[in-house]
């Protein structure tokens, strides 16, 4: 990454909310849906929406400047783009990370007392609105992962997959696609199924696929299972947190069963790279504990957990994400 600031650049970042908060208002009012394939005016669209038109225009406006919208003589459209990625129902849809994204803006702007006291600066779970929109998010972010890795990860000989903490089961879906041989389970809170079923039986693998309600802080994991799969669900702990996951999915495997996890992982200097140092933050202001981890700090609680064969593999997630896989050992029930 450039490390050279100027004044330029530093007001530049400072200010660069501007921009951020202009697409989720635009995502959050759902202009970009009811523009559909249509020129509309200022005025129709506000009439549509019951919004004031001023504000429609000034943001209609400032979404063109952006190159969001393409404006013309007065009304406004779709760029291919937005067509692609903003307009709900698309296939590529990606609305549901960014109102996820909108969602913690309120924990991000306390970042200073979250550093201050220790503390996370959101007091209260999600809402099921929060809840819905973490949910699909998450889903939109593992699309763009989930079909791709599935023809790397080598789950050769695996016939049982345990998907911990999966919410949406993208991940238990495609690997489950890939490997026509394996059956897996989506283990999360029963607040997730109804997302997981819709994924699930998008993709017609409700015969292979299926969801186990439970909490892995308070319930045990129904089964044994070749291969248990989590993404993205360590950073939300402590290492005590961490380890007692650890202890839990380690349980769940068969001898000799895969474990691998998916996480934002920091170098040993927990300097970089930038989104898991930035993601550490995002824990900070949400979570009493979490936290992104270094590889050294993973592999010493798999080492811990009784975890052998750690190894890390050639993956490289588009937000800097990364997997390390171990195995158990073939002696355990």
């Amino acid at each position: 990454m450039d490390k050279t600031w100027d004044r330029g650049r530093l007001l530049a970042l400072s200010g660069g909310y501007w921009k951020t908060f202009t697409l989720h208002a635009g995502v959050h009012l759902d202009l970009f849906t009811r523009l559909g394939e249509r020129f509309v005016s200022a005025e129709a669209l506000a009439s549509e929406t019951g919004a004031d038109p001023r504000g429609v225009r000034e943001l209609l406006n400032a979404l063109s400047a952006m190159g969001l919208l393409v404006h013309d003589e007065g009304t406004y459209a779709n760029t291919p783009e937005s067509a692609r990625y903003l307009v709900r129902g698309a296939r590529e849809y990606v609305g549901d990370m960014i109102l996820h994204h909108r969602d913690l803006v309120s924990s991000w702007s306390g970042l200073d007392r979250a550093v201050r006291t220790g503390k996370p600066v959101r007091e209260r779970g999600r809402t099921g609105e929060e809840k819905d929109h973490f949910l699909r998010g998450m889903r939109v972010g593992a699309m763009g992962i989930a079909p791709g890795l599935a023809g790397e990860l080598d789950l050769e000989g695996c016939r049982t997959l345990l998907d911990l903490g999966g919410g949406p089961g993208t991940y238990a879906v495609h690997f489950c696609l890939e490997n026509p041989g394996m059956r897996a389970t989506v283990f999360d809170l029963p607040g997730s199924e109804p997302v997981a079923r819709e994924t699930i039986e998008r993709f017609g693998v409700a015969d292979r696929v299926s969801f186990q309600p439970g909490d892995y802080h308070e319930d045990e994991i129904q089964g044994r299972y070749d291969a248990v799969w989590s993404s993205h669900i360590f950073h939300g702990e402590g290492p005590d947190g961490c380890r007692a996951l650890l202890g839990k999915a380690v349980s769940a495997l068969n001898p000799g069963g895969r474990l691998f996890i998916h996480e934002f992982i920091l170098n040993d200097r927990r300097d970089g790279p930038l989104f898991p140092a930035l993601f550490s933050l995002n824990m900070l202001v949400n979570t009493p504990e979490g936290r992104s981890y270094s590889e050294s700090e993973l592999r010493g609680m798999l080492r811990d957990a009784g975890v052998s064969e750690i190894k890390r593999l050639s993956f490289q997630g588009p937000s800097q994400s990364a997997i390390l896989e171990g195995r158990s050992a073939e002696g355990e029930a």
